[in-house]
């Protein structure tokens, strides 16, 4: 595969949220079109809105792994167990990478010290989620 990393960066700088410059840039990777992507994600950005939440780069490179992993089975959910593996290495990659994944935190909000960026979040967690979701 391709990076699509600068391709988060793209959609950020259009007004893309953290979350959905993400999530949207490898929705086709995952079977959902980037309307619906856009409108999931939404509200995941600026830390879940508040910025006390986690980071929404992050989140939506977990978004990612429940599409891809999910069997979408509603009589017997059997996947989470798998789901939860991969969202839980792509927060520990970006928590080792960025000393946190807490929104406010990253951006010095309480320190006045800029861990990381956005647009660094967020190039961090699509090359994490290219890494453990999409190289097979």
């Amino acid at each position: 595969m391709n990076t699509r990393v600068e391709e988060t960066i793209k959609r950020h700088d259009k007004g893309y949220n953290c979350a959905q410059a993400v999530a949207c840039t490898y929705c086709d990777m995952v079977g959902v079109d980037e309307e619906t992507m856009f409108k999931m994600t939404e509200a995941l950005g600026l830390g879940m809105g508040g910025m006390a939440g986690t980071c929404g780069a992050v989140t939506g490179a977990c978004v990612l792994a429940g599409m891809k992993r999910s069997t979408g089975n509603l009589d017997a959910p059997n996947s989470k167990a798998e789901s939860y593996r991969l969202s839980r290495e792509i927060v520990d990659r970006f928590e080792t990478k960025n000393q946190s994944v807490v929104c406010k935190t990253l951006k010095g909000v309480d320190t006045g010290k800029v861990l990381r960026p956005c647009a660094d979040c967020i190039r961090d967690a699509a090359l994490i989620a290219e890494q453990v979701l999409f190289t097979e």
